[in-house]
C-alpha cells in the first residue's frame, strides 16, 4: 500500500489486542496503522497457556503469527516505534511518534499494557514470568506438586492460599516480615497445612530465571520450585490519562463493554484495563474493540 499518514484507525500497541483489533478493522477493509515500540510485558515469559490453538507455544511466536495474519489485510500497516503524543479529539486525531513522524486519525486504540514495579529483592526481576509467577491459571499446571511459595501477606493470604491449594499441596507462605495475617486466617491456614515463614528476604537464588532457594537475612533458605506473587504497577503509557481518561480505583483505564475509554474517539484493550490478565482475553477484548471502532466510523 502506498505511503499514507491518513488513517481511520490508530492503534498503539502491536502485541495480541493490538493486533486482534487490527484484524477487526482490516477485515473491515479499515485503513489502520499499528505502531508498537517491540516491549510486550511478557517478553521474558517462555511459554504461554490457556489459549486455545496455541497452549504452550511462545508469547513471541504467537504475536509474530499474530502480525504476518493481520498484515496479510492490504488496507492494515505496521510501524516499530514509539507514541510520545496524541493530539486532538474524535474524528481529528493526530499521533506523533519518537521518530517525529506525524499521523492522523479518526479513532485511537491504546493496546499499550502495564509495567510491572518489581521489588528490591535480588533475582526478582530475572525470575519474573519464568518461575516467579502470577497466575495459577496460566502457568500453575507447570508446577502442580511442586514445593511452591506465595509472596503475600494481610487479608488476601487466605483467599490466595485456597486457590492455590488446588494446584499443590506443597504450599508456603512468606510475608517478608511480620505477619499481618489475621489470626483467624492463620488458624485455617495451618489447618490446610500451610506453613507462614516470616523472615525478612534477602535475594531469589535462581539458574537463568528458574527459581531454587529464597535466601533470607538470616542466612537460612527455603527450596522452592515456583513462587507466586503480586506486584504493584503503573500503565505503560501515560497518554490515555493526559488526555482525559479516567482511570479505575485499581489503576486501570476504564473503559465499558465496547472497550471505549471516557473520551470520545478513544478505546482501550488489553492489560492496561483488565484485572485477568492473559492472552486469550487480550485478543477477545481487541477484537470488541475492532467491531465498536467499525461501529463509531459508520455513524
Amino acid at each position: 500500500m502506498e505511503e499514507n499518514n491518513n488513517f481511520e484507525a490508530i492503534i498503539v500497541g502491536g502485541s495480541y489486542a493490538g493486533l486482534a483489533a487490527a484484524m477487526s478493522l482490516g477485515r473491515a477493509v479499515r485503513r489502520v496503522l499499528i505502531i508498537d515500540g517491540g516491549k510486550p510485558c511478557n517478553r521474558q515469559t517462555p511459554h504461554s497457556h490457556n489459549f486455545l490453538t496455541q497452549d504452550g507455544n511462545t508469547p513471541a511466536a504467537i504475536a509474530a503469527l499474530g502480525r504476518k495474519q493481520v498484515l496479510a489485510y492490504p488496507t492494515v500497516q505496521f510501524k516499530k516505534g514509539d507514541v510520545v503524543a496524541v493530539m486532538g479529539g474524535n474524528l481529528h486525531f493526530q499521533v506523533k511518534t519518537d521518530a517525529g513522524k506525524l499521523f492522523q486519525a479518526k479513532k485511537v486504540l491504546f493496546a499499550t499494557g502495564i509495567k510491572d514495579e518489581m521489588p528490591a529483592i535480588d533475582g526478582f526481576t530475572a525470575c519474573w514470568g519464568i518461575s516467579l509467577i502470577h497466575c495459577p491459571y496460566c502457568h500453575g499446571y507447570e508446577y502442580k506438586n511442586e514445593n511452591t511459595g506465595v509472596l503475600v501477606n494481610g487479608e488476601t493470604a487466605l483467599e490466595r492460599a485456597k486457590l492455590l491449594h488446588q494446584w499443590t499441596k506443597r504450599l508456603t507462605i512468606f510475608t517478608n516480615g511480620p505477619s499481618a495475617i489475621p489470626a483467624e486466617h492463620s488458624i485455617q491456614l495451618a489447618d490446610m497445612g500451610i506453613p507462614i515463614i516470616e523472615k525478612p528476604l534477602q535475594r531469589i537464588v535462581h539458574h537463568n530465571g528458574h527459581l531454587n532457594q529464597l535466601l533470607f537475612v538470616d542466612g537460612s533458605a527455603s527450596e522452592l520450585k515456583a513462587l507466586y506473587a503480586g506486584v504493584p504497577f503503573k500503565q505503560h503509557c501515560q497518554i490515555p490519562a493526559e488526555m482525559g481518561c479516567e482511570l479505575t480505583d485499581k489503576g486501570h483505564i476504564q473503559v465499558d463493554q465496547f472497550q471505549r475509554t471516557t473520551v470520545q474517539g478513544i478505546f482501550a484493550a488489553g492489560d492496561n484495563v483488565a484485572l485477568f490478565r492473559s492472552v486469550a482475553v487480550a485478543v477477545a477484548a481487541g477484537t470488541t474493540a475492532g467491531g465498536f471502532i467499525n461501529h463509531e466510523l459508520l455513524e
